[in-house]
C-alpha cells in the first residue's frame, strides 16, 4: 500500500475537522450521508489517497492535523491545533460543559449592540458563543472574537468560547436541524439557548466595540488595496502601471509596493521557467505577497499578463481573506495592436514557432468578466489612458490622486 498523500484543505474544511474532532458533531465523519460537512480532494490527491486508502490533512506548515479514511470519511486525530489568536477560548463541547453548564448560550454571528446586550443582561449568566468558523461572522474571525470579548465588559457574568463553525450551503425545505443548530445544541448539551432578536436598521455600539469594528473594516480609502493589470504582452499594462505608480507617489501618503512581472521574475520567481504551470506559479506567488501588502493597508501594483481567469480568482481570494480590496484592471488593447507593436519581437518569434504557449497566439487569454475598469490604449496618450483607471479608483473610494494642492490622505 502506498502512502497517505498530504493534504492542505480550505479554511472551510479546516473548521469542519475541527469540528469533527472536538466532538460536536453526531456522525464524526467527512461526507457522511447528508451532511454538508465534506472534504474535496484535487483529483490527483484523491487517486493517491484512494491507493492508500486515507489521506493525511496538514496545517499551512506542513504538520499533521489527522489522518482521514479515503473515501471512508473517518477522522483520526493527529495532533490538536496548540497556536493561533484566542486559542484558549476554542474548547470543545466537553470542555464547555465542564465549566459552564446550567448557563444560558447564545450564538453570535456580530457585534453585540446596546439593544443586543439589554437583552442578554436579563438571561443571567451566560456563555456568548462566538460562531467564528469561515465565511460566518460579519467581521473576520480575530475581531469578531475581540468585539465579542470587549462586550462582556459591559455585562454582569458573561464567558466566551469560540467556535469554529463556518457557513455551509444547506438544502432547505425539510425539517432536519440545520449543521448550526446541532453544533449549538451540542455545546449548550441540555442548557438554555437564546436566539437573538434581529439586529435594526440603525444598530448602536459601545464606544470600545465601535472601535473593534472600524479597525476591521476600514473605509476604502483606508483600506488594503491590490491593482491588479492584466492584459496580453504589449497592451501598455507595464506603462499604466508605471504612471499610476508616479501619480501614487507623487499624490499620496499611501505606501506602496511595485510586484511588475521583471522584478519578481528576477527575486521571487527566479529558477521558474515559462511553461504553463510555472507562469501561473509565478501569479500566485504574486498574489500572495500582494495580500500580504494589503493585509497591512499598503497598496500593491502588479501588471503581469495573468491570462487565466481562475489564477486571476485565487488571487483575488487571497487578496480579500488578507481584508484587502481587489481592484482589476483589463488593458484590452487588442491582438493586432499588440503584435504591431511588438517591441521585443516576441509575437514575431512566436509565430515562427520559437515560443511555445505564447500568450494571444499559442496559448488563450481569458477576457476578465470582472474587471473594475477596461482601458484600451490604442491610439491614445498614456495620460487618457491612465484617467480611466484613476476615475475608476476615484468611484470605489480607494484613492483620489487629482489636484495640485497637498497630498490627499488616501
Amino acid at each position: 500500500m502506498s502512502a497517505a498523500p498530504a493534504y492542505f484543505p480550505t479554511p472551510r474544511e479546516l473548521d469542519d475537522l475541527e469540528l469533527l474532532v472536538n466532538g460536536a458533531l453526531p456522525d464524526p465523519r467527512f461526507n457522511a450521508p447528508g451532511s454538508p460537512v465534506t472534504l474535496t480532494l484535487p483529483a490527483g490527491v484523491a487517486e493517491v489517497a484512494a491507493a492508500a486508502g486515507a489521506v493525511e490533512i496538514v496545517d499551512p506548515e506542513g504538520l499533521p492535523l489527522a489522518s482521514v479514511a479515503w473515501p471512508g470519511g473517518e477522522v483520526t486525530p493527529l495532533k490538536t491545533p496548540a497556536y493561533g489568536p484566542f486559542r484558549r477560548l476554542h474548547l470543545t463541547p466537553a470542555q464547555t460543559q465542564e465549566r459552564y453548564a446550567g448557563r444560558t448560550f447564545v450564538p453570535v454571528t456580530a457585534p453585540l449592540t446596546y439593544e443586543h446586550l439589554d437583552e442578554i443582561a436579563g438571561l443571567g449568566p451566560v456563555v456568548l458563543l462566538a460562531l467564528v468558523g469561515h465565511g460566518t461572522p460579519q467581521l473576520s474571525p480575530v475581531a469578531h472574537l475581540r468585539a465579542t470579548l470587549v462586550a462582556t465588559h459591559h455585562l454582569q457574568d458573561a464567558a466566551v468560547v469560540a467556535v469554529p463553525l463556518a457557513a455551509h450551503d444547506e438544502p432547505g425545505g425539510d425539517a432536519r436541524p440545520t449543521l448550526r443548530d446541532t453544533v449549538v445544541a451540542a455545546y449548550a448539551d441540555g442548557s438554555p439557548i437564546h436566539t437573538l432578536a434581529p439586529r435594526s436598521d440603525e444598530p448602536q455600539w459601545p464606544e470600545d466595540v465601535a472601535a473593534v469594528i472600524e479597525f476591521d473594516q476600514p473605509m476604502p480609502a483606508e483600506q488594503g488595496l491590490v491593482i491588479f493589470f492584466t492584459g496580453l504582452s504589449g497592451s501598455g499594462k507595464s506603462t499604466l502601471a508605471r504612471a499610476l505608480m508616479d501619480r501614487i507617489l507623487e499624490r499620496s501618503i499611501r505606501t506602496l509596493t511595485s510586484l511588475d512581472g521583471d522584478v519578481v521574475r528576477r527575486n521571487l520567481s527566479a529558477g521558474l521557467t515559462f511553461s504553463k504551470e510555472d507562469r501561473e506559479t509565478n501569479i500566485r506567488r504574486i498574489g500572495w505577497v500582494a495580500a500580504e501588502i494589503a493585509r497591512h493597508r499598503g497598496v500593491a501594483v502588479c501588471s503581469p499578463i495573468a491570462p487565466f481567469d481562475a489564477t486571476r480568482q485565487d488571487v483575488r481570494d487571497y487578496v480579500e481573506a488578507a481584508g484587502g480590496a481587489f481592484f482589476l484592471v483589463h488593458v484590452a488593447t487588442p491582438l493586432e495592436e499588440c503584435e504591431r507593436r511588438d517591441r521585443k519581437g516576441l509575437y514575431a518569434k512566436a509565430r515562427a514557432g520559437e515560443i511555445p504557449d505564447f500568450t494571444g497566439i499559442s496559448s488563450p487569454y481569458e477576457e476578465p468578466q470582472d474587471a473594475d475598469v477596461r482601458v484600451d490604449t490604442t491610439g491614445r496618450t498614456i495620460e487618457a489612458a491612465l484617467e480611466d483607471v484613476l476615475m475608476g479608483l476615484r468611484r470605489a473610494g480607494y484613492l483620489d490622486l487629482g489636484g495640485d494642492g497637498p497630498p490627499f490622505a488616501g
